[in-house]
């Protein structure tokens, strides 16, 4: 639980920093961290459905999961957000006296602070101050494993360091320049650590479009293979990775840890049908998910873009569910507003109620919401799961007749393959096939150029 001060702790807190003076440095071990949650009532911000108590845990997991070890908690009610601090001058004394009575190195600020207000709350506390953003770029930085994730990360970091730049380090004075008197000012040193900083983001960007096109190239590759993609999309620790393994039988890691995943995976996927599909893991979804983050990692999510159905992961057990179903539904919803995905995109996802083992089981979690419950580690509701994916695909499907010569085997070969042949007359001189593909896959076959060799 929370700390909630009052007077009488306060008192305690102010005895035990004097009686802590003089004892000597503290022993070697995990970085000393608190988590401070700075909380705008719910009708300041309209937003109902979130716990504080479940924002506050969040963050500390978020902590936990770099390695801090959480010594202190608070949830700190913010009415007014000062410019200078954040925090009102009452509770910044007494989140200082907190921090030093247990010798707190790190705070963690679950906000997003300004350079100014960082800087000033580590001046007032005297530790390191970490806002929200930056909490989560270091853990994405200590994750990230491929080329492109760390590419992405190191992005986000320097869009992030870029906007510290602004204010935060006023101090640094400028640097001599020209010849005699007629020369100016010189460079500053802000200016030159600032364009050192945009000419790796020149860089980066240079290097992730690359990556971009190599992904779109594996599409296309993909595209020749016919086989639909399937997306998992959540909250952070919803359990996409272990339904993921336990739909395609594969040993992708699987923690109960915020951002276990951070680099897109892939299996085939056995249909009841016989269809085969492509299952594709991704990066979980936070809320307050830093800009940065968002259009660095906008290749990956362009997996999410192309995928044929979206499974859209939830944690049923956990107290935020709505908040954080929101949380997803807003990322989504703001690739469609930069053309990234597409407007009708709900009408090929399925909402994935996953734990239901931690709620009675499936059929206790289906009266609660619409959706189809599973349970990740058990796999209850695993075979429900698949069929309605295998609905979804066949909703997505047309229907297409053709005149096919006897003689030509191996286009018929290809549709029975590729597609659900409905209807088939025989005739000596043609073989009309009434069949049902995805529209990719009757594009294909429509081509002038067709060839069943390849595909």
């Amino acid at each position: 639980m929370p700390d909630t001060i009052g007077t009488d702790e306060l008192i305690g807190l102010k005895e035990k920093k004097k009686a802590g003076k003089g004892q000597g440095a503290t022993s070697p071990g995990p970085t000393r961290a608190a988590v401070v949650l700075a909380w705008e009532r719910p009708e300041t911000t309209g937003d109902s459905s979130r716990v504080s108590e479940a924002r506050l845990e969040e963050a500390i997991g978020l902590a936990s999961s770099i390695g801090l070890a959480v010594v202190h908690s608070a949830i700190i009610p913010l009415r007014v957000r000062r410019p200078s601090t954040l925090l009102g001058s009452g509770q910044l004394e007494t989140i200082g006296l907190a921090l030093e009575a247990n010798d707190v190195e790190v705070t963690i600020v679950d906000a997003t602070l300004s350079p100014v207000q960082q800087r000033n709350l580590e001046r007032a506390w005297g530790c390191k101050v970490i806002d929200r953003t930056g909490l989560i770029l270091d853990i994405f930085g200590e994750r990230a494993v491929t080329r492109e994730g760390t590419l992405q990360v190191e992005l986000a970091h320097l869009e992030y360091q870029r906007s510290r730049l602004v204010r935060s380090w006023t101090h640094l004075e400028r640097q001599r320049g020209g010849f005699g008197f007629l020369g100016g000012p010189g460079e500053t040193q802000i200016e030159a650590d600032r364009r050192l900083i945009l000419d790796r983001i020149v860089r980066l960007k240079k290097e992730l479009e690359q990556v971009r096109r190599t992904r779109g190239l594996h599409r296309s590759a993909r595209r020749r293979v016919p086989f639909p993609v399937v997306a998992l999309v959540g909250y952070t620790n919803a359990g996409k990775s272990t339904l993921f393994n336990a739909l395609t039988g594969a040993t992708v890691a699987a923690k109960d840890q915020l951002f276990a995943t951070l680099d897109p995976t892939m299996r085939g996927l056995r249909l009841p049908s016989g269809r085969r599909a492509i299952l594709s893991d991704t990066v979980g979804f936070i809320s307050e998910l830093p800009t940065e983050l968002v259009a660095a990692f906008r290749a990956t999510l362009e997996e999410v873009a192309e995928a044929d159905v979206i499974l859209h992961v939830r944690d049923a057990a956990h107290p935020d569910t709505a908040a954080q179903r929101a949380d997803v539904i807003a990322v989504l919803d703001g690739m469609v507003r930069e053309g990234t995905l597409d407007e009708d995109w709900p009408m090929r996802s399925i909402e994935v109620l996953n734990k239901a083992d931690l709620l009675g089981g499936v059929a206790e979690v289906e009266t609660r919401g619409s959706g189809v419950a599973v349970s990740a580690i058990t796999g209850e509701g695993s075979q429900t799961l698949l069929d309605a994916i295998d609905r979804r695909i066949a909703a997505g499907m047309e229907t297409a007749g053709y005149e096919i010569p006897p003689s030509d085997g191996a286009r018929l070969a290809w549709l029975y393959a590729h597609g659900e042949v409905i209807g088939r007359q025989d005739k000596e001189e043609m073989i009309h096939v009434t069949v049902r593909l995805l529209p990719a896959d009757r594009a294909r076959f429509e081509r002038p150029d067709f060839s069943s060799k390849d595909f």
